[in-house]
């Protein structure tokens, strides 16, 4: 570790101690809560400058909080994941034993086959061989065993979504593509002469939606003709198929500030959290 290094992680610890004591002494009274509450508030707050250090480029700091939060991340997860899972849904209906040992309701019982009744428990002893397997990718000798329940998982999985995706990113948004070009309900087309005499130009009014259903239907068709190689582009199906690629571009653009808007209010929660929470300059 260099010179410099060494005095910047000083100034740090020495930053964050201070940090520590001010925080503590701003609150009511300096008990052992509050000097806790402090002590928490100047860690996360330090954690969140740690992680926004890399805007200015990569350094030990911001390794270091990105490393704990991915620690921290999968401890907590795999504890979840022991306790709902393991604990919560398999012991329970493998042993009465063991979901007495961990405080949980049995749930054993079996299929009554008349001749004799089929334990339910023999039935979730696949999964537990299945993911006893999976371990095996651990193992330089035994790592081609892990391959079996990994296949079965993605396999299972993709067949299992393959109708939830099919009916609710395909059908779906197919489905949506065919609305009237006239009035629907709650504004039924009655000629031309009581929609004009009728004119609403609110949100709600029939102007409106006639308007939304005829630009989707235009995008719709100009995106399909964009995609459609077998024809030149050329004249008039030339113009709608650059139509077509503003509709597109429009539709990603719209996507990416969604996307964005989402990634601000994060940053609007942190610095809030910042000159709120830590430094005390908002209310």
């Amino acid at each position: 570790m260099s010179r410099t290094a060494v005095i910047v992680f000083a100034g740090v610890v020495a930053l964050f101690v201070v940090s520590w004591m001010v925080k503590a002494m701003v609150l009511a009274d300096v008990s052992e809560t509050n000097i806790v509450d402090a002590f928490m508030v100047t860690v996360a707050a330090f954690l969140t400058l740690a992680i926004y250090s890399f805007l200015y480029k990569d350094n030990p700091y911001y390794k270091f909080a990105e490393h704990l939060f991915v620690g921290v991340s999968a401890a907590f997860w795999m504890v979840q994941g022991f306790w709902t899972t393991i604990v919560g849904n398999l012991l329970p209906r493998l042993s009465e034993g063991l979901a007495t040992w961990f405080q949980q309701p049995y749930q054993g019982g079996g299929y009554d086959l008349g001749v004799f009744v089929f334990p339910y428990s023999i039935m979730y002893w696949i999964p537990v061989i299945l993911g006893s397997l999976l371990l095996m990718r651990l193992s330089p000798q035994g790592g081609w065993l892990s391959r079996w329940p990994l296949a079965l998982i993605v396999g299972t999985t993709a067949g299992l979504n393959f109708v939830r995706y099919l009916r609710s990113d395909f059908i779906v948004q197919v489905a949506a593509t065919f609305v009237p070009l006239f009035g629907r309900d709650p504004h039924p087309w009655q000629g031309f002469g009581h929609f004009f005499s009728n004119l609403d130009l609110s949100a709600s009014g029939q102007f409106v939606a006639l308007l939304s259903n005829w630009v989707i239907f235009i995008g719709v068709f100009c995106g399909l003709i964009y995609f459609f190689f077998s024809k030149e582009h050329t004249g008039a199906f030339g113009k709608a198929s650059r139509v077509g690629i503003w509709i597109l571009m429009i539709t990603f653009g719209a996507s990416f500030g969604y996307t964005v808007m989402g990634r601000i209010s994060l940053l609007v929660g942190r610095l809030t959290f910042l000159f709120r929470d830590w430094l005390g300059l908002i209310s």
